[in-house]
């Protein structure tokens, strides 16, 4: 009776042929009694000339054979095994005086292993499973090594029939990338634009403040490069210091044109408010988050003295603290931070002086190695002024360019394209005030 399926060693489906060779048939009936609980199909032969007759009638996936037989020995019988049916798993059976034969056995006939008598059921058993195991993973690799063929010749059918269709479909693609290349490139060109107008919208309010949003920005981007912070991070700074003071565009002419020490408690009050608006603003914006951060605690301090939440240390994003630092330098040589407005040098000492206190002391070290390079005046040689008339395409702003009331409508490095050049001389004329235009010579 078969023991069950599930019982048999991988690779199997049906019942394991196992050939026993030997020519004492007590030894035949110990082996068949051994083996009969694990299900196999058990078939015997008395001596090696019988053994080949049964192998050539019926494929066996396993010989056990004892090595001292009349004609044929044990040892020959397994040579000849693995020359002609060499997947089948081949065992011995010798006794401790055979061992120099057993060697040449294992040689010449390349067997599994050789199991000296007397055997220990146990041992031989597990011997006898492993080396069906073998030779079902063996067949199992065959038969998956048979079906990869079959399945790579249909392949290779269905890839010729497919392959101007991939060939076509790949130039699509092709093609498809670089128009959404192209369109993502004008969709972050568009998006600074549009940060730009809306950082310009507060100034065309306030024209004192006029690219105020865009010095901040150019300081705090420089500071966050300095600093070696991730690119993303440093996009974050650049856009937050475009857009910190957007909180600001529902305020009063009055409450905008004054400086913080000239107002009064109440217009402190609403005053101190635009960090929380400007953020507000932003956060329909999923992408915008963290530069509504930036705009929320631009106005902390290093020492818990800021607001709107009275954060401290590293409690203040990075790059509100960045933007913090820049947008006061700006802020006031300006005047709408101090009393009066500062020079370059003092609005330089009073950063440098707030180490600690107001502000962060990694930013201000970065600033102090950094203020060497900070509102560079453009070399004469390197810029050339003309008129509109002589705008060309190609040409690179060597400076800002402001509006007659002192709104910045581009910013120094624009590379102007037909339409710009287009659109600035209808601005002049429609307006009838001469542009102020710098060119990289």
């Amino acid at each position: 009776m078969n023991s069950p399926q599930g019982n048999w060693p991988a690779g199997f489906t049906t019942p394991p042929n196992v050939l026993l060779v030997d020519d004492e048939a007590n030894v035949l009936n110990s082996l068949r009694r051994l083996l009969r609980p694990a299900g196999y199909e058990i078939h015997t032969a008395e001596n090696g000339e019988a053994a080949l007759a049964h192998l050539e009638s019926q494929a066996v996936d396993l010989v056990v054979s004892d090595m001292r037989m009349p004609g044929m020995s044990g040892a020959e019988l397994l040579a000849q095994v693995r020359k002609r049916w060499p997947t089948t798993m081949r065992v011995l059976l010798t006794g401790y005086s055979d061992i120099t034969s057993a060697v040449s056995a294992i040689n010449d006939g390349g067997i599994f292993r050789y199991v000296s008598k007397p055997w220990d059921d146990a041992e031989l058993q597990t011997i006898l499973t492993q080396a069906l195991e073998i030779a079902g993973l063996q067949r199992e690799k065959n038969r998956l090594e048979a079906l990869t063929q079959t399945q790579n010749e249909e392949l290779k059918t269905l890839n010729a029939s497919l392959e101007d269709k991939v060939r076509q479909r790949t130039e699509e693609l092709q093609i498809a990338n670089q128009e959404i290349s192209l369109t993502m490139e004008k969709v972050k060109k568009n998006f600074f634009t549009t940060v730009q107008v809306l950082s310009n919208l507060l100034e065309m309010r306030a024209p004192s403040l006029a690219g105020h949003g865009r010095r901040v920005a150019d300081v705090a981007k420089r500071l966050a490069v300095k600093m070696k912070l991730p690119s993303d991070v440093v996009n974050d700074v650049l856009l937050g210091g475009l857009l910190h003071d957007i909180g600001k565009i529902g305020y009063s002419d009055e409450i905008l044109k004054k400086p913080f020490p000239k107002m009064s408690q109440d217009e402190l009050g609403i005053a101190r408010k635009h960090p929380l608006n400007g953020a507000a603003a932003l956060l329909s914006l999923p992408d915008m988050r963290a530069v509504a951060d930036i705009i929320r605690c631009h106005h902390e301090r290093w020492d818990g003295q800021g607001y709107p939440s009275n954060l401290s240390g590293m409690d203040i994003p990075i790059g509100a603290r960045i933007v913090a630092l820049a947008n006061d330098f700006d802020s006031v040589q300006v005047g709408t931070l101090s009393a009066k407005r500062m020079t370059v040098e003092e609005a330089k000492t009073y950063v440098l002086e707030g180490r600690k206190f107001r502000y962060d002391p990694m930013v201000v070290d970065a600033f102090a190695e950094l203020i060497g390079r900070v509102a560079q005046p453009v070399k004469a040689h390197e810029e050339r002024k003309i008129d509109i008339s002589e705008l060309k395409v190609g040409m690179v702003l060597a400076r800002d360019l402001y509006s007659p009331e002192g709104i910045l409508l581009l910013s120094v490095d624009y590379v102007l394209d037909e339409l710009l050049v287009k659109q600035l001389r209808e601005y002049q004329d429609a307006y009838g005030k001469k542009l102020n235009l710098s060119v990289k010579a």
